[in-house]
């Protein structure tokens, strides 16, 4: 696995630095890099067919792991990164939740410290594994956190895609752990790799249930594959909360159907133990959080689960589509029925699809105690294992059919093709499912103030103008200075702290979004300048050293926003304005930068 993943890191980087150096036009206003994009995924593909031809004929071992693991990489970094080689911007570029991941990003970029990406003061609520590492690496190689999120985003993607190829190889034969990875793959690239961190784990899934259950339900063996899903589920728990939880149960439940089976307790042992391994490992990115709960239970207004639209209110099922995913997922389907009595791997893969539907009948269900499960979340796990199983499948039964009519001597060929020709149908389509995504990336502003798609940028461009303003006024390093400000994406750019989050889904349980939104309002209703001043020096939390507002036609204004679940949206923008005279004294400086007003206390 490390040596894969050094070959996929190795062959990324190559890559997204090759399609660097050429003035590519916009993904929204050309097709030439779609055009690019469908030649990479072909040569990739091909790579990955060699490798296969070689394992199953025996020849160059060496080379054929090699090629799976460069072809595999390369399917990854050209099916995102050609599309998004003309902008800086990953996908969905800093807007709506790529907003705070950005910011956590530049927040580990600017310290090694498991600190908050918002507030003062506050260790992270949300793992912090990916951004961790991908803060470090920014770190190393003097890149701003927002420019190496595309980067970082991609090459951790495909190192993760050739660790699950390594799993897969192992649990499995050779020749059918790359189309069965290279399937998977893709499907968590079309629909998880946005939310960039979680695909990263959905990838590895099937394998690690197939581990798992390997290990559950073996009588006198399997302590090794205990040991692997006591790791898999610490590294998940370090890197998505919601995901670590989800395999957790499906874990558990894998323990209780095997203990049953087994008439045995002998699973649940195992289990316990897999959950001390998996324990230890969390507590890396969770023990400061921990640490800090116990001065107190953190106010109501942590409102993580408070959100359900349209998919999470019902079940998907992804084999009754009329396209070709949905035509792999309803193969899937029969060969889990079909075998799930007599294949480990039918087993591992069902129970985790079971897992999934339970979990999100719970998730409706705790709807009416006025919260969710977020299980609509949890689609790119169910895609790929049923991607896995269609895979599977399709191999099983085109053998079986090989077989019933006698072998004829050209039918593997038909089946080949017939698999080739699925493989990169669906895959060129990749591009086009992940459209909104990719436009957004060329549509928004980046840190440099330059819109991709080379059409006048928005307020963003003028943030830079801001820092310089802020560092000049204020002498200590930017992750020392908190701003006040509802243009939020400024500390996706710049490492500042922040007194209020984005919304109070992406903030800390222990910042008191409510309690802080409520100061602001009552900030905003002071008289005079010593009123303000009083006003925030009495504030409970760090108070602002810089407010950052909009020009408003009856003041200084703040667009903030409010939890309002169970409605669909669940955010409510309201705005709040200062009185211009509240700044006019010795104490504030005040600048109009763009459409901003820049104030700083002196």
């Amino acid at each position: 696995m490390v040596v894969a993943a050094m070959v996929a890191a190795v062959v990324a980087a190559i890559g997204l630095v090759a399609f660097s150096v050429i003035h590519w036009p916009a993904f929204n206003a050309s097709n030439v890099t779609r055009a690019i994009t469908t030649v990479g995924q072909v040569a990739s593909v091909a790579v990955v067919g060699l490798s296969v031809y070689l394992t199953r004929t025996r020849k160059w071992p060496i080379a054929a792991k090699l090629l799976s693991w460069a072809g595999l990489s390369a399917f990854v970094t050209v099916t995102l990164g050609m599309p998004l080689a003309a902008t800086k911007l990953y996908l969905f570029g800093v807007s709506v939740d790529q907003e705070f991941r950005t910011e956590f990003l530049t927040r580990m970029t600017d310290t090694a410290s498991l600190h908050d990406m918002t507030y003062a003061d506050l260790p992270s609520f949300y793992p912090a594994g990916w951004f961790w590492v991908g803060g470090r690496v920014a770190d190393l190689l003097g890149m701003a956190g927002w420019e190496a999120f595309k980067p970082y985003a991609i090459a951790s993607l495909a190192v993760a895609a050739v660790v699950a190829m390594v799993l897969w190889s192992k649990l499995i034969r050779s020749d059918w752990a790359a189309p069965v990875a290279l399937a998977t793959t893709a499907v968590v690239l079309a629909y998880g790799s946005p939310e960039v961190y979680g695909a990263i784990i959905a990838v590895v899934v099937p394998p690690a249930l197939i581990l798992a259950w390997g290990g559950l339900y073996k009588p006198s063996s399997g302590w090794g594959a205990v040991v692997g899903t006591g790791v898999f589920l610490g590294i998940s728990a370090t890197f998505y909360t919601l995901y670590a939880g989800w395999a957790a149960f499906t874990v558990g439940l894998m323990a209780l159907v095997a203990a049953v089976a087994m008439r045995s307790f002998a699973p649940i042992v195992r289990m316990v133990v897999a959950g001390a391994i998996a324990g230890v490992i969390a507590l890396i990115v969770w023990l400061p959080f921990l640490l800090q709960l116990r001065h107190g239970s953190p106010p109501s207004s942590g409102t993580a689960f408070h959100y359900l639209p349209g998919s999470g209110a019902q079940l998907e099922f992804p084999m009754l589509r009329a396209d070709l995913f949905g035509a792999l997922c309803l193969i899937g389907t029969v060969w889990l029925v079909i075998r799930g009595t007599s294949s480990r791997r039918a087993q591992g893969i069902g129970i985790g699809i079971v897992a999934i539907y339970l979990w999100s009948l719970a998730s409706m269900a705790a709807t009416a105690a006025g919260t969710t499960l977020l299980s609509f979340r949890l689609a790119p796990i169910l895609f790929s294992l049923f991607a896995a199983a269609g895979v599977f499948g399709f191999i099983e039964g085109a053998r079986a059919i090989y077989q019933a009519l006698n072998e004829p001597p050209r039918f593997r060929y038909a089946v080949l093709t017939i698999g080739v020709i699925g493989a990169l149908a669906f895959s060129q389509n990749i591009p086009h499912v992940l459209e909104p995504e990719i436009n957004t990336a060329y549509t928004d502003t980046d840190g440099n103030g330059v819109r991709a798609d080379k059409r006048p940028p928005g307020a963003v461009a003028f943030y830079g103008d801001i820092d310089k303003a802020l560092t000049q006024r204020i002498s200590r390093p930017r992750g020392d200075i908190v701003v006040l400000t509802a243009d939020t994406s400024f500390l996706s750019y710049f490492p500042y702290l922040g007194f209020q989050a984005l919304t109070s889904h992406y903030a800390n349980p222990l910042a008191d979004f409510a309690g802080r939104a409520a100061a602001i309002k009552s900030w905003s209703e002071l008289k005079t300048p010593d009123e303000l001043v009083a006003g925030l020096e009495k504030s409970k939390w760090r108070a602002p050293d810089a407010i950052l507002f909009r020009n408003g036609s009856d003041g200084y204004s703040l667009r903030l926003a409010e939890d309002v679940y169970p409605n669909d949206p669940n955010v409510r923008r309201y705005t709040v304005s200062f009185d211009k005279k509240l700044f006019d004294d010795p104490r504030f400086t005040v600048t109009d930068i763009g459409p901003f007003v820049l104030v700083t206390r002196n």
